[in-house]
Order: structure tokens, then sequence, then C-alpha cells
């Protein structure tokens, strides 16, 4: 395998066959990676990206570097990536050291330019992702998110929702459901802003048979729902 090495030149067979070969690799790369960095494109993600697009580049496009210490190092990247996405599936502080927290934009139709300026982005941006959405009015808007991965996210206010077989005639206000648990440990700060304490959250875990250390995920609504996901 000649094309795998350095060389003065290369054929045209040798350059088919070493694109041919970086295209596979890539390819398993990818689906080792998994579906998260196809679809959502966040730090880590745009890192090695960038990193995997430049040292694969070089040896398709210069037949003095070899393909071979491209895929070595390619492949050590990948190791290294995956042990970063382990590491913030079990230690939440780093991931909330390498995603970005949602940053409120709008709060009931109001622009909140601290957020804008928070997130980078300007009222040009923000009104053209509303448009996207179909939305023309930002006074229509209960609350949009700048997600970590780029993404606004839109809640309109209750009043202007399409209604639907299920919808009622009378509106309310736009709650954005509070998350009190995650992942096993309870977030006081909500619970405090729900008027509850941590009895009264065991008290409703102990109604289904359950406790705090099973739960995945617990949230509370405005309309006093509260919903909870166990590890399966």
């Amino acid at each position: 395998m000649d094309f795998f090495q350095n060389q003065e030149a290369l054929t045209t067979v040798e350059w088919t066959l070493r694109a041919v070969t970086a295209f596979l690799f890539l390819v398993i790369v990818a689906k080792v990676m998994g579906q998260r960095t196809i679809s959502q494109l966040r730090l880590l993600d745009f890192v090695m990206a960038l990193v995997i697009g430049n040292i694969i580049a070089h040896p398709l496009s210069d037949p003095h570097l070899g393909l071979k210490g491209s895929i070595v190092t390619t492949s050590v990247l990948v190791i290294l990536y995956l042990g970063g996405i382990l590491m913030t599936l079990k230690w939440p502080g780093f991931r909330k050291w390498m995603n970005h927290q949602p940053i409120t934009l709008i709060r009931d139709g109001v622009i909140l330019y601290k957020g804008l300026k928070k997130a980078r982005i300007s009222i040009d941006v923000l009104l053209e992702e509303l448009r996207e959405e179909k939305i023309e009015d930002v006074t229509k808007v209960a609350l949009a998110i700048w997600e970590a991965d780029g993404k606004l996210s839109v809640f309109l206010d209750p009043k202007y929702q399409p209604l639907t077989p299920s919808s009622s005639t009378e509106t309310g206000v736009f709650s954005l459901p509070k998350i009190i648990i995650k992942e096993r440990k309870i977030n006081f700060k909500e619970l405090a802003r729900i008027h509850k304490d941590e009895q009264w959250l065991i008290s409703q875990l102990k109604h289904y048979q359950t406790d705090v250390k099973n739960v995945l995920l617990a949230t509370y609504d405005g309309k006093g729902n509260l919903k909870f996901f166990l590890y399966k």
C-alpha cells in the first residue's frame, strides 16, 4: 500500500485509493462519534470537526505527507472525544463548563438586551430567527431561549397559540416547566421559586413509591403538575 506512505508523487490510481480510504475512514469515524455530532454541533463537536477536517485534508492534497499518520492521529482524537462525552454524562460540573447554559432573549413580549449581548447575536439575527418560526410580532412571544447548540426555542403566549381539538377556549399565563430534579440531584432554587420544600418533594415521590435516587428528571409546571422520569 504505497499510497499510504509519503512520496514525491502519486499516480492517479494512488490518489484515488487515498481519497477512498480517507472517505471510508471518516464515515466510520462519524458512525463511532454518533448521531449527536451530526445533529447538534456543540463546542466539543465543533472543535473535533475543525481538527479532523484539517488533519485529513492535508494528506489528500500533498503527496509528501503519508495517510497513516493522519488516520492514527484522528483515531486518538476520536477516543479523546468519546472520553469527553462520557465525562459530560457522568460529571455535571464538567458538562456545565463545556456546554453553554440556555440564554433567555425574550420574556413576556419584551426583548432582553442583556441576553442578546450574552448570546452575541444582534436584533437582526433574532428577528430572522422569529420569522423562520412564522412569528412576525415579538409581543406574541412568551419566552424565547437561545439554546447551547445555537438554535432558538420559541414559546408563544397561550392566546396566540393555534387551537387544537384538546385546546380550551380559556387561555392562561405561559409557564415553562421548572426542573426540580435532574440526575438524582434536587434543584433547591427552583423548589423555592414554586414555594415548595424538600419534604414536599419527597412526600410526592413516596406517593409513587420511589425516591430521589431513582429520578432521572422531574418537572413542575404552572398548573401544579409534577412529572418525573425514572432511570430505566
